[in-house]
């Protein structure tokens, strides 16, 4: 499997869109190597972990084909992981030779979404390419030659925000983006479910600092306790690699920073580009 991510900020963006603090000040002098865009993971050039606003600068910046895009995984329905609105260009007059389907998961206000922000403008022959599944936590389904299993994110009252695993030819990913620190349950699941893990993503989006059970994010030390949990009950090993990433200039994610992180909790900290090959 090929893992790449393409955008690894938070909501706002590294430096953040309307900011001019401290951190934003800082990041906006040391340049473009230490920008960071909205989420986006992309597996195998072919499968999507959310698709943000800045997907379409991210086929520019890294030379993703969403011609070749077949499967779209939401984890939620907000702005900065499901920007629906791009979707009414797939076909028509906008597009050509693309995957004749593209399918897209997420749950119930994943389909709201789409379904309000294209209502306006997608024409008949665009819509008969678009395919939008809902789904549950706790599922686990074929996504053409992937094993997905959806899981609960401690995220939002609003809605069942869903955490994801991705297998194929045995290597699995394990995406744990947007979610505060998880019960039991889920690990038992995975467990359950002879899930092992080789290389998984966790949220840190206050970087250094925890944001506890009832925050809807992470920290390197919230990070560190699913990492044990994960251990404890055999889903991951000495060998599976440690991803942090979706990160808040409330932090000052800053290269150098991270690479002090990287060394005293043993993780990779995600840039903007960085690929992964399992």
């Amino acid at each position: 499997m090929k893992i790449q991510f393409l955008g690894t900020s938070a909501a706002e963006g590294v430096p953040s869109v309307f900011c001019e603090c401290d951190n934003c000040k800082l990041i906006r002098s040391l340049g473009e190597k230490e920008y960071r865009t909205r989420a986006q993971v992309m597996i195998d050039d072919c499968l999507s972990i959310d698709f943000p606003p800045d997907a379409y600068y991210h086929s520019l910046k890294f030379g993703v084909n969403y011609s070749k895009l077949k499967y779209i995984l939401a984890t939620h329905s907000h702005m900065d992981h499901f920007y629906a609105h791009d979707f009414i260009l797939r076909g028509y007059k906008f597009a050509y030779s693309f995957e004749p389907c593209l399918e897209i998961y997420g749950n119930e206000e994943v389909k709201k979404v789409f379904d309000e922000c294209t209502a306006r403008e997608l024409k008949e022959e665009v819509k008969a390419n678009l395919k939008v599944d809902v789904l549950k936590p706790y599922e686990v389904i074929n996504v053409g030659q992937y094993k997905v299993i959806t899981l609960p994110a401690n995220h939002s009252k609003a809605e069942e925000a869903l955490l994801y695993y991705v297998e194929s030819a045995g290597k699995g990913y394990l995406h744990f983006y947007d979610t505060a620190q998880l019960e039991d349950e889920v690990f038992a699941f995975l467990k359950n479910n002879g899930v092992h893990v080789n290389l998984v993503c966790f949220d840190c989006t206050f970087v250094e600092r925890t944001g506890g059970k009832t925050a809807r994010h992470m920290g390197i030390p919230d990070n560190m306790l699913m990492k044990q949990k994960l251990a404890d009950y055999g889903i991951i090993d000495d060998k599976t690699k440690i991803v942090i990433s979706h990160f808040s200039h409330n932090g000052c994610p800053t290269r150098e920073k991270l690479k002090e992180i990287e060394k005293q909790y043993g993780v990779i900290a995600a840039f903007d580009g960085l690929i992964i090959n399992m």
